[in-house]
């Protein structure tokens, strides 16, 4: 009489020179997989990995985020800031012209308002919360624009006629203010 083993997948009595590389407790515990069985598993498992998503290295992902392939910064890969893709293609970040002209807020200087440019304003805005302890900066709008540097310069150049004090790209006016500007232009 031959030695035989149950396989749970094939639903076969299998030879136990079928399971020689038989891990003690298979692919869920207490169950048998014959060496074909578990071959094909393994295979089920590499394929997935290749066609994931998370894994395929032919996307580009920012902060667990999908950047799609028309973003002026693409780069194939996993990155936490746009920052980081940004000197992972260093050459796409200076030719970009597309990209957000963003306002963001902190309750900490009332009625003050940073008006700027960015590929990203929400990766912009997150970046902004590693130097408040208090996570506090709110990105109040964006709006998209194909050439962001002359969309920002002529915002900038409107608040500072509308503004009580400005200092750098901080304007003293409501957030409402900088929203009417940004959307005129």
């Amino acid at each position: 009489m031959k030695h035989t083993k149950y396989c749970n997948k094939c639903n076969k009595d299998k030879p136990l020179s079928e399971y020689q590389k038989y891990i003690k407790h298979g692919i869920n515990i207490g169950q048998s997989y014959c060496r074909d069985c578990r071959a094909t598993y393994k295979a089920r498992i590499e394929s997935y990995k290749r066609t994931n998503p998370k894994n395929n290295p032919n996307r580009m992902f920012v902060n667990g985020k999908y950047i799609p392939k028309t973003h002026p910064l693409y780069k194939p890969g996993n990155y936490k800031t746009f920052e980081g893709a940004a000197f992972a293609s260093l050459s796409g970040y200076e030719k970009s012209t597309e990209g957000y002209v963003y306002i963001i807020s902190n309750p900490c200087w009332d009625s003050w308002v940073k008006v700027g440019m960015a590929v990203d304003a929400e990766d912009r805005c997150n970046q902004y919360q590693t130097a408040s302890p208090h996570r506090d900066y709110n990105l109040c709008y964006n709006k998209y624009f194909k050439d962001r540097r002359s969309a920002e310069k002529l915002a900038h150049e409107k608040l500072k006629k509308i503004s009580t004090k400005h200092k750098g790209e901080w304007f003293k006016v409501s957030v409402k203010e900088a929203k009417q500007i940004i959307n005129k232009i």
